[in-house]
């Protein structure tokens, strides 16, 4: 099943919009002839079978979506985003509109499904898809669920509670600082604990219903403009909020996060909560943040921190964290707390004031040699220069130059393909062309560099295939693993015992051994026969 904000993302860019609901949904699947008696059930007036496929089958949705992506597999991302039975048409231009929706009707019909015409809306601007209400502005809650949530009566028992929170986790993109907010609501949900609704419980409820009503709208990102990450660590939680700053100035929110620490985490001192503040926001804002153009400024009230990207020592942590933050094209300035308010509130709550800071101990780390987190440059030329020599890729280097001048059908087959720095990118990682210089210098750059420290062939594959792509990258990684001298030498093997020849025996048939023959009597058959070879005379019987 698609992730509903990949499909949301997907028309940011659109002007316009029309909704079809599909009908009947799940029954437009017939049951697989000869199959129908799975299906029986009884009735007070005999047994019936299903012919198509029931609503409450544990595959129905997959099966359904599969079916839709198949139909409308052209025109996918495109003008036209799916989710079972919900379609939704949208147009960058409103003149293009109108042939998009003939389009997916022509489709439809002559794949004799059906929409219901009370739940479309047809050439609007603003369109509730998937929960959520959509327009050329940004995304924001449906008012109905706003209003399903503001009269929720207080829970009773623990399944009251669950429902509550699995209906507003839904929106939790929306809801600043919502793990911490309903903390005490989730630790009524934890086994063997007594449920007692308390004051703390009840003060959560309401500001969680108190926050849904505010229904702030989150832009849509744009990843020609540059990003603004603001990151803030209190003792219990981090908090961050990605923004952007739109046409009259001023900075919009994309998305809000908050998220609590583990037991390990939780014992960081505060440099490093604030360090993991921007590992874990960068991390999870992967699909917007990863390979921009322009840098990602990351904003912190911990000075220190400005140095770290360029840091030429750093312990464990640090240089796993320099190795996973490779990918992202970001500057980290320092911004005093009293300035980053929003952040703040989102890792600190009233509730939390009273916890005090654990002792911090300072031990001293051991020290690694670092190096750049940037690609090495020599590299990137490398790759350029390739580019152009590489006569296999003129064809697809050209269409993605020129993808908007294309027919919708064949633009589908270039949509993860993007040329930028002069560089050709698939789905965030730069495309590697047939050169063998190119491949060696990257495969030793993750295996063979110091920091990399000659890892086996499943985490070197991962590290490479973060930032790069290019066809049987897998076997060609496993293969220079195997071949590196270091790890032969340094590395462990499984040991096999040294092979033995079988006793002879000292008299006839003390030791036979035990095989199978087959023997073809004709074209329809043959007969198995058991062999019993002597190891003295080896003689069959």
């Amino acid at each position: 099943m698609p992730l509903q904000v990949e499909l949301v993302d997907q028309v940011k860019n659109a002007k316009i919009y029309s909704k079809l609901d599909l009908r009947w949904g799940f029954n437009n699947i017939r049951i697989k002839e000869g199959d129908e008696w799975k299906t029986a059930f009884r009735t007070a007036y005999g047994i019936y079978e299903y012919l198509v496929m029931p609503f409450g089958l544990k595959n129905a949705p997959a099966v359904l979506q599969r079916m839709m992506n198949h139909i409308f597999r052209h025109l996918l991302g495109a003008t036209v985003v799916v989710y079972m039975d919900d379609i939704l048409i949208f147009s960058e231009k409103e003149e293009e509109h109108a042939e998009h929706v003939r389009e997916v009707l022509r489709i439809l019909q002559e794949n004799n499904l059906y929409a219901k015409l009370a739940k479309c809306k047809f050439f609007v601007k603003r369109v509730i898809f998937l929960g959520l209400v959509i327009t050329p502005e940004g995304i924001s809650m449906e008012e109905e669920k706003i209003k399903a949530i503001t009269e929720w009566n207080a829970p009773r028992k623990i399944k009251e509670v669950q429902a509550f929170l699995g209906f507003v986790n839904f929106y939790r993109r929306f809801i600043a600082d919502f793990s911490k907010v309903a903390r005490p609501l989730h630790d009524l949900t934890k086994k063997e604990t007594k449920f007692e609704w308390s004051q703390e419980c009840q003060q959560a409820f309401e500001e969680i219903k108190k926050r849904v009503c505010e229904n702030p709208v989150l832009i849509h990102p744009d990843p020609e403009k540059p990003f603004i990450l603001e990151t803030d660590a209190s003792g219990v939680a981090i908090g961050a909020i990605l923004s952007q700053r739109g046409e009259d100035g001023y900075l919009h929110p994309i998305a809000y996060l908050s998220k609590s620490y583990n037991d390990a985490q939780r014992n960081y001192d505060t440099a490093n909560k604030e360090l993991l503040a921007i590992v874990e926001s960068l991390k999870h804002w992967r699909i917007y943040l990863e390979g921009t153009i322009q840098p990602i400024t990351v904003f912190t009230d911990h000075r220190n921190l400005e140095r770290w990207k360029n840091a030429e020592t750093f312990n464990r942590r640090h240089a796993r964290w320099h190795m996973e933050l490779a990918s992202f094209n970001f500057e980290i300035h320092y911004r005093p707390g009293k300035m980053s308010t929003k952040p703040d509130a989102l890792s600190r709550r009233h509730d939390h004031t009273d916890i005090p800071n654990p002792e911090q101990i300072m031990i001293a780390a051991e020290k690694f040699k670092g190096f750049k987190a940037n690609l090495e440059l020599d590299i990137i030329s490398m790759i350029r220069e390739s580019l152009l020599e590489d006569e296999s890729l003129t064809t697809l280097i050209s269409s993605t130059q020129n993808k908007e001048d294309l027919p919708p059908s064949i633009k589908k087959q270039y949509d993860k393909y993007e040329w930028k720095e002069d560089l050709l990118w698939y789905k965030g990682r730069i495309v590697i062309p047939e050169n063998k210089e190119v491949k060696l210098a990257i495969l030793e750059m993750h295996h063979d560099n110091p920091i990399a420290g000659h890892q086996g062939q499943a985490r070197t594959l991962e590290l490479i295939s973060r930032r790069y792509y290019w066809p049987a990258m897998k076997l060609q990684v496993n293969r220079f693993v195997e071949s590196c001298e270091v790890c032969q030498r340094s590395k462990g093997h499984k040991q096999f015992a040294p092979l033995k020849p079988l006793p002879i025996p000292q008299k006839l048939s003390r030791s036979t051994t035990f095989t199978w023959a087959e023997l073809m009597i004709s074209t329809t058959g043959g007969q198995v026969l058991g062999l019993y070879p002597s190891n003295l005379t080896l003689f069959i019987y």
